[in-house]
């Protein structure tokens, strides 16, 4: 990387040291998006098993993640999403259920994006570059309540919870859950620079009637409808976990122009389409986060199989009994450590 790129004055400005530290870390790796532009956003993620004592109130030692370094040069694309998920999933990914930050307090965005996603102000940080605030996010399933928004207990799953299968077609469903591509796709005609592919949350719209009976909270089964020419059996699959923030109907919009501001940064459907879609009297709008990717997809004959789901019922909304829920984590080989049970 280039660190004479005009990205990192900001940072060069804010800490005297950055330039010795870039260098130091020179061959380790980082998350990073670049266009025709130059570089537009930096990643760099640190785990640590050490003692906080640089900030007060001081923390005792623990395994957590650092976010050691990030800037997004915003430009309309959620990407502050993007790179706050690959910080949680790589906490998990290294076995660690806390991650921090230090951000000065000039840098209200991202302070506001972070704590929307459940990190909460522990303190302090003093240096020659000035005070930090200290932010931290615990993944701990004992910390879930319904009292906080759905996008502060981000990623927990809830086996609680009620649960839904929701089907979506495959050409919509890996440029909405780009984590969650098949291994025979191909990635750079899906993972483009785009809010509804970056944001946590997602919007998605359909007819369903039953979408009405899904409440906040709930968890959907992502399921990916089967492929043209191919077997359903094998290639329709559950691919990822979502949590339900709200359900709208048609009622709830005064006009198309309101359906459109609420649904355009986070839907892969474009304005004519959700114009059409709005057309329709039962039209139900869908706003969940994506809070998890199943390490492993379960195929429709698994969920048929050992699952428990009836074969003959209408596969485009199904909801779930508590075991079945259990059984998709599972054989999805979900992560223990964000499921309350």
């Amino acid at each position: 990387m280039n660190l004479s790129d005009p990205f990192f004055n900001t940072l060069k400005a804010d800490y005297a040291e950055f330039e010795d530290w870039y260098n130091r870390k020179g061959d380790n790796e980082a998350f990073y998006y670049e266009d025709e532009d130059g570089i537009q956003a930096f990643l760099y993620l640190k785990c640590e098993e050490e003692a906080l004592i640089d900030i007060y109130p001081e923390l005792p030692q623990k395994k957590r993640i650092k976010i050691g370094t990030l800037k997004i040069n915003a430009h309309g694309t959620k990407f502050g999403d993007r790179f706050i998920k690959k910080a949680i999933d790589y906490a998990l990914l290294n076995n660690t259920n806390q991650l921090y930050v230090t951000v000065f307090s000039k840098h209200q965005g991202l302070i506001t994006l972070l704590k929307k996603y459940g990190f909460a102000k522990h303190g302090t940080k003093t240096t020659t570059n000035g005070i930090e605030e200290v932010l931290i996010k615990d993944i701990n399933p004992n910390s879930y309540s319904e009292n906080n928004l759905p996008s502060e207990n981000y990623p927990l799953i809830s086996k609680k919870a009620n649960s839904w299968i929701l089907a979506i077609y495959p050409e919509w469903h890996s440029r909405l859950f780009p984590d969650s591509i098949l291994y025979t796709e191909r990635t750079e005609d899906i993972v483009a620079d785009v809010s509804y592919s970056n944001s946590i949350e997602k919007v998605y719209i359909c007819r369903m009637s039953d979408v009405q009976k899904i409440k906040e909270y709930d968890q959907l089964v992502i399921y990916r409808t089967k492929e043209s020419g191919k077997n359903a059996e094998y290639s329709a699959l559950a691919s990822s976990i979502c949590t339900v923030v709200e359900v709208k109907s048609k009622e709830d919009f005064n006009n198309v122009d309101e359906v459109i501001d609420y649904c355009l940064p986070y839907s892969i459907f474009t304005e004519e389409e959700i114009r059409q879609q709005y057309q329709y009297k039962n039209m139900f709008v869908i706003k969940m986060l994506y809070s998890y990717s199943l390490p492993k997809r379960v195929i429709r004959k698994y969920l048929i199989e050992e699952c428990g789901i009836d074969r003959n019922s209408y596969w485009g909304i199904i909801n779930l009994t508590e075991h079945q829920f259990g059984k998709i984590l599972e054989l999805g080989d979900a992560h223990e450590g964000i499921i309350v049970d």
